[in-house]
This record gives structure tokens, C-alpha cells and sequence, in this order.
């Protein structure tokens, strides 16, 4: 089969012929329709990050596909079926999953970092994890559903806890953050979208944002912006970028009491006040993924209509054009884009 394989940081993936995997006991093979692209994969193409399987491994954690093989004693997917992998695979038995919290499994494995991943034309699956696709959600797009759309559900539901009338502020208006948006409108929330891309405010607006903010028209007054919008300060802030500023920027726009949400991913500390956070009881949480409990709720809202999915993809790239798509990501061109195997 053709695959797209990492081998080392700060070069290209290479498009190589790699074997179909073998299965083992209770997975099934997936033949990819399509994998999303992520920022997680540019942090281990140009950041340096580590993955846990050493190279060469295959990326990507944002896949559907058809079910083409079984292994014996598989019973609740078949040959043909149309399905979605998570991008957490979880092992169900230790503590974080005996009490519900799955989603920061002790020996979670992730495809495209634990385990090979699905910039391929086949990827193997634990049947167990995957989720059968209504055929109202098409192949393609629906591969965000995976990660970029399960992780801010989760984000929004779980971690930020938004009740209706919550001024929420989101930063960040990425694949990821767009999403945030769309939950927490869902949720009820008052949204204040935060970017400096007035093409992505514009997004946040039609998926429900009520108040935009562009850092670099207000001179990076967005505290005191938010401010003026919600009086005392937001009940909730969500950063979904990933950088140091961003985060001490989005925890700023609190009033006392208020929560902050931290969905993007750095490897570097950020400095925030300790007194503040004792002297005015503020609440900070991560918030990583999707519990699988989750995946099915998340599909019903898609597949009814009530999150949208399908406009959110905005460029589509063969298997063999992967390192354009990924330059793409780079670029922060488009919303989301998206690999699809031929």
C-alpha cells in the first residue's frame, strides 16, 4: 500500500510502497477514505516533538474508512462498514478509565504517535474504539469529526462546563477554535471570538460567535474589549492556539472567579499570577481530546445538522500532494484541510 512516512524532523514525508498491516486479535482493517490534516503532525515534522514509536511511522489520527477485513471474534462492525477512528485509543482498565475519564488514559495510544497512523491507504484498528458513520455524514469531511471536532466538544462540555448566557472568549479560530465556537453557541454561551485573521472572525461569526475581536486593530486591548462587552469580564476563556501569550492573553479577559480552558497544545511554561489565581479563586483546566462516551453524541449533532462539518473543510489533497497540504497548515490558509485516498 502507498503511505505518507515520517522519518525524521524538518524534511518531508515520504510517499513509500509499506506493507497492508497484520492484524491482531479483536482489529479490523480500514481501508482510509480520508485523514485530516493537524497541527499535532507540524509538531513533530518542525518542532521537534517526539513521537512515541521511533521513525519511520506513519502520521495521521483523523481518519474514516471502510471495514475490508476482520479479525476472528469481532462482532460489532462488519466487512463494508463505514466508520470513524478516534484519535485516542484507550485501554479501558486503568484508573482514569475506571472512573470515566478515558480521554487521559495512562496508556492511551494515539495513531500517528503510539501506532502507525492513517496517511496510508490501510490502517489497522482495535475494533473495540470505532464508531460506526451514518451515511448522512459523508466519508471525506467527517474525518475531522475524529479530533477537530470531538476535542472542542469535550473542550466546551466536560472541561469549560459553558451553561447558557456564560460570556465565553475563544482564541484562537482555527480548525480547532471554530469548533470551540460552535459548542459553546450551542451550549448557550455569549461567544467573543479572538483572532487576528478577519477571515476566520468572519467564520466565527457565522458559526454563532456574538462579539469578534482582531488583536491587531484594538493594539492588543482585548482585555479591556472584553470588558466593555461583558462588564465585569468573561466566565470563561478557551485557548485554543497553543502559545505562551495567547494563553496569559485569554486569562486576562476573566473577572473574578473565572475559568480558563487550556485546549492548544505547547511544550513551553507560561508565567500566570499565582496571587491572582489564590487571591480571586480562578479555576484553570486542560482539556485533551474526547471521551469516547462522547463520540456518539457528537456524530447525532452532525449528523443532525446542529454542528456543521462539511463547510468547514476547505481543501482537499491526495495522498501523493501531502506535503502541499501540510504547507497549507503552515500557512493557516483555509479552515481545514484534509487528505483523501484515491
Amino acid at each position: 500500500m502507498r503511505a505518507a512516512v515520517f522519518y525524521e524532523g524538518n524534511t518531508p514525508l515520504r510517499i513509500e510502497d509499506v506493507p497492508i498491516p497484520a492484524l491482531s486479535a479483536g482489529e479490523i482493517l480500514v481501508k482510509v477514505a480520508a485523514c485530516g490534516l493537524c497541527h499535532t503532525d507540524l509538531h513533530y515534522i518542525d518542532h521537534g516533538v517526539p513521537t512515541v514509536k521511533q521513525p519511520p511511522l506513519i502520521l495521521g489520527h483523523e481518519a474514516t474508512g471502510i471495514v475490508t477485513l476482520t479479525s476472528p471474534g469481532v462482532t460489532n462492525v462488519k466487512e463494508g462498514d463505514r466508520v470513524l477512528l478516534p484519535a485516542i485509543l484507550t485501554c479501558g482498565q486503568c484508573a482514569a478509565c475506571r472512573v470515566g475519564r478515558e480521554n487521559i488514559c495512562q496508556r492511551m495510544r494515539m495513531f500517528g504517535n503510539d501506532v502507525d497512523g492513517a496517511y496510508a491507504e490501510y490502517v489497522a484498528a482495535p475494533a473495540k474504539d470505532v464508531f460506526i458513520l451514518p451515511r448522512e455524514i459523508p466519508l471525506v469531511e467527517g474525518c475531522i469529526i475524529a479530533d477537530a471536532v470531538t476535542t472542542p466538544y469535550h473542550a466546551i462540555k466536560n472541561r469549560a462546563e459553558v451553561r447558557p448566557g456564560d460570556h465565553v472568549v475563544v482564541y484562537g479560530c482555527g480548525g480547532v477554535g471554530l469548533n470551540v465556537v460552535q459548542f459553546a453557541n450551542l451550549a448557550g454561551g455569549i461567544v467573543i471570538a479572538v483572532d487576528i485573521s478577519d477571515e476566520k472572525l468572519e467564520w466565527a461569526r457565522r458559526l454563532g460567535a456574538s462579539f469578534t475581536l482582531n488583536p491587531l486593530q484594538i493594539q492588543g486591548e482585548v482585555a479591556r474589549a472584553v470588558r466593555e462587552i461583558t462588564i465585569v469580564g468573561a466566565d470563561i476563556a478557551i485557548e485554543a492556539i497553543g502559545n505562551p501569550q495567547t494563553i496569559r492573553a485569554a486569562f486576562s479577559t476573566l473577572h473574578p472567579g473565572g475559568r480558563l480552558v487550556v485546549v492548544g497544545y505547547t511544550e513551553l511554561d507560561v508565567a500566570l499570577s499565582a496571587g491572582r489565581i489564590m487571591y480571586r479563586e480562578m479555576e484553570i483546566r486542560g482539556s485533551l481530546g474526547c471521551r469516547p462516551v462522547d463520540y456518539p453524541r457528537v456524530i447525532e449533532l452532525v449528523q443532525s445538522g446542529r454542528i456543521q462539518v462539511s463547510p468547514l473543510v476547505t481543501a482537499r489533497f491526495p495522498l501523493e500532494e501531502i506535503n502541499a497540504g501540510l504547507d497549507t497548515l503552515r500557512s493557516g490558509k483555509g479552515i481545514r484541510s484534509v487528505v483523501v485516498m484515491q
